[in-house]
């Protein structure tokens, strides 16, 4: 307790000294209070922006149809709807102020899980059976809640069991609470999350076919249920995504590409032409990992949102919305493998004398990299400096000489130019042993997305898109570091609710290592 001057004791230094601190406590509580008024602002704006989407996707699920959309798109659309509204419902939850008593949320109905399928109890009892009072507690009944766990190709059932244990003299009732789990009050197990999410983001199921898979199992789990669940995991893994990122950006060299996808706008009758970028480290870091961006369009700002502040060296095609990162302070890699596709394009076609000379001298320069695969940064430079760069040279100044006696505007002319323009970025490898010769690598990990659109056909909205790439970076980046995805997820899943913020980088793939192990 704090207990008032007498300010008629006080000299008139101490009188002046009381004042500032007045006045500097004053500022203080103002400026607390007006961050908190803009939190609270900011909060509102969100949760307005927010109810206003999972309105229009209400109407969209509930209304008509479009008449340009067959059985199976609307099908899909409709999958990703029931996704889309349990992620905002999950994030309006979160946004909730504290001291807001939350609403009872009715659940529904669930039709008890098929008998036949194998149980495993696990028994939930207090730590101790003895009441505060020094009396011993009574155990008077339990509580059974079922989840239904999947592993690989058979399906079982958890039976949690919490007994409940009474003071027969104050009337005192204690239970052990369930175990926390990243989706309250649902059924699934964590192992059938993970099915769910591998099922739909690494083997292209959409959950129309992994309703009928499981139905032959012998459980019925409607699509819209399926789709529930994903739209809750999407909000919960987007902060180890976020941290992956933020790892990601302090490699000093990354590589970066992009692919278009269809993207159909719930309410709309036509897809458009979306992106995904990916950021990947490179096969020489000691960091494996990946990183999707979801976005409506290719313009280069998207490139720079993501890649803010870093400064260090990209590794990508020529594609001009990467250039204005190169003003400022990002230097540009080329990718020697797009050179060479220019000339072996010709090669096949036989429109070429010169081509096959050019791949010959690009094979070159690609077979000592193969033999430095295995070395240190340093030795690879010395080997490149030694070896490559003599080669280097001398293509150069072949193509400088072949362009001279070649035709203006003709596919030879062409393929030349495309190299000879961008020669200081295509050998800026030279110069540094940790950086790669192309892009294939990134090119590589995009690949799942080419192969998932013939399964999806198309991403169902913006948010539906952006929580496939915060999924997808997960399942790639594991891959990179060794893990079963599934193995990965399920476990990841199992330990993010009690997992603390500061300590989630304990969970990112590249650190993550199993509960047995760690």
């Amino acid at each position: 307790m704090t207990t008032t001057p007498d300010l008629t004791q006080l000299t008139p230094e101490q009188l002046r000294q009381l004042a500032e601190q007045l006045i500097s406590r004053v500022e203080q509580q103002e400026q607390a209070i007006q961050e908190r008024d803009q939190g609270i602002q900011q909060r509102d704006l969100k949760i307005g922006q927010l109810t206003h989407e999972v309105a229009l996707l209400r109407r969209h699920k509930y209304g008509q149809r479009s008449e340009h959309l067959n059985v199976l798109q609307i099908s899909l659309l409709d999958e990703v709807v029931d996704a889309d509204i349990a992620a905002i419902e999950t994030e309006l939850e979160r946004l909730k102020a504290p001291a807001t008593t939350p609403s009872e949320k009715r659940q529904p109905k669930r039709s008890p899980l098929p008998p036949e399928l194998p149980r495993t109890e696990i028994h939930h009892e207090p730590d101790h059976t003895a009441c505060h009072c020094g009396c011993q507690l009574t155990r008077i009944g339990e509580e059974v809640s079922e989840k239904l766990d999947y592993t690989p190709g058979v399906f079982t059932v958890e039976r949690h069991i919490r007994g409940k244990w009474v003071c027969n003299t104050c009337e005192t009732l204690i239970q052990a609470p369930m175990p926390p789990h990243v989706l309250d009050k649902g059924i699934p197990t964590t192992g059938l999350l993970a099915q769910v999410l591998i099922a739909k983001y690494a083997d292209h199921l959409p959950l129309y076919r992994q309703e009928q898979i499981f139905t032959r199992a012998g459980v019925a789990l409607p699509r819209s249920t399926l789709a529930e669940w994903i739209g809750v995991c999407g909000v919960q893994l987007q902060p180890l995504v976020d941290a992956l990122r933020d790892t990601l950006l302090q490699e000093p060299v990354l590589h970066a590409d992009e692919t278009p996808v269809p993207m159909l706008t719930p309410g709309k009758k036509k897809t458009h032409k979306a992106y995904i970028w990916a950021y990947a480290s490179t096969a020489f870091s000691r960091l494996q990992g990946v990183i999707y961006d979801f976005t409506p369009g290719r313009g280069g700002q998207h490139a720079r949102d993501v890649l803010g502040p870093w400064q260090g060296q990209l590794v990508c095609d020529d594609y001009s919305g990467y250039k204005a990162s190169f003003g400022t302070g990002v230097t540009e890699i080329g990718c020697m493998a797009h050179a060479r596709r220019k000339f072996v394009e010709l090669e096949v076609t036989g429109k070429s004398q010169i081509a096959a000379q050019a791949v010959e001298y690009i094979g070159q320069l690609y077979g000592i990299e193969q033999d430095g695969r295995e070395m240190t940064a340093e030795a690879r430079y010395q080997l490149r400096q030694t070896r490559a760069k003599p080669i280097a040279e001398a293509l150069h100044a072949w193509m400088q000489t072949q362009r001279l006696k070649v035709l203006d505007g003709s596919a030879t002319a062409k393929a030349l130019d495309y190299s000879l323009k961008r020669w200081v970025a295509l050998t800026r490898y030279l110069q540094d042993g940790a950086v790669p010769i192309d892009n294939n690598r990134v090119e590589n990990l995009i690949r799942p997305w080419a192969l998932g659109r013939k399964n999806w056909l198309f991403a169902g909205s913006l948010r539906s898109g952006r929580r496939a790439a915060t999924i997808m970076s997960l399942i790639q980046s594991a891959k990179l570091n060794g893990h079963e995805p599934y193995a990965y997820l399920k476990d990841v899943l199992a330990r993010l609710p009690t997992q603390k913020t500061s300590a989630i980088h304990e969970l990112l793939p590249h650190n993550w290592k199993p509960v047995d192990d760690a």
